[in-house]
């Protein structure tokens, strides 16, 4: 049999079928972080002359450093039950511009052409791969929040954290950032109750449409996506009073904490 063509071909397809049962099964258990680290490695081998010419052009642009390195939480860990934050690597779309108060310009001004088509062409994503292979994120999962939107999340919420963050996900092809925080995270929930081979590579298919199609970039009216505390203040889901007094706990906890840790990254929104 192996000495003809066609019993070769039988046993190829027969490997490979069985492959594809082995990754169904233990998908979530295994296979998922092998196929993370496979893939991300190819991606950063094929794409590192993209990446470098980005990193080029974008010191320019940005004038400074191109690369934004931002605190993200990730998955719980189950010892201690708390969120492991992390460092997200993301290629700059917005530049330091200040005011003379040394304060931030707004989104809008420091938004750049060549930042909006990073984010158009979702090209502000590939230092993201370095994650992926590192462990912090996946390629499909809940997408990464910001470490404050924490104080305003119930413990249900939470749960989208049970796996790890990543680049892409089930709320980002349905509506990505056109779509408000509580269906985002109703799709993250429905996502980590159904995990599977299939399921995810129907999402990067997907994505890779989006991708293409560039839909769904901003929030229509803004130049970023709103942080979800301040869209739960802008849907009147809370109000200014308690919204004050999270961000002040928040405050007075960093300010606890100082002398035992490095300062908080500036939070920003990308």
């Amino acid at each position: 049999m192996i000495n003809t063509w066609w019993g070769i071909t039988i046993i190829c397809i027969l490997c490979v079928v069985g492959w594809l049962v082995l990754s169904a099964i233990f998908y979530k258990r295994f296979f998922k972080r092998f196929y993370d680290i496979i893939l991300s490695f190819f991606a950063i081998v094929i794409l590192s002359p993209l990446i470098l010419i980005l990193l080029i052009v974008g010191s320019i642009a940005m004038k400074g450093n191109p690369i934004f390195v931002q605190e993200r939480p990730g998955k719980i860990n189950k010892k201690t039950g708390k969120e492991k934050v992390f460092k997200l690597l993301k290629l700059r779309t917005m530049t330091n511009e200040k005011d003379e108060a040394g304060n931030l310009l707004p989104d809008e001004k420091r938004l750049n052409k060549y930042g909006l088509w990073l984010r158009k062409s979702s090209c502000d994503e590939l230092m993201s791969l370095f994650n992926i292979f590192k462990g912090d994120i996946s390629i499909v999962g809940p997408r990464p929040q910001l470490v404050k939107d924490l104080l305003f999340m119930d413990d249900d919420i939470r749960k989208r954290h049970t796996v790890r963050p990543g680049l892409t996900g089930l709320a980002q092809v349905n509506g990505r950032n056109n779509i408000g925080w509580d269906e985002k995270f109703s799709y993250d929930l429905n996502y980590i109750e159904k995990i599977s081979l299939f399921g995810d590579i129907k999402i990067i298919l997907m994505t890779v449409i989006k991708v293409f199609k560039r839909s769904d970039i901003n929030r229509e009216g803004t130049a970023s996506d709103l942080d979800y505390g301040d869209w739960l203040l802008l849907e009147n889901k809370i109000g200014q009073d308690e919204y004050d007094q999270i961000m002040h706990s928040k405050v007075k906890d960093s300010d606890n904490e100082q002398n035992n840790t490095a300062p908080e990254e500036t939070e920003e929104l990308i």
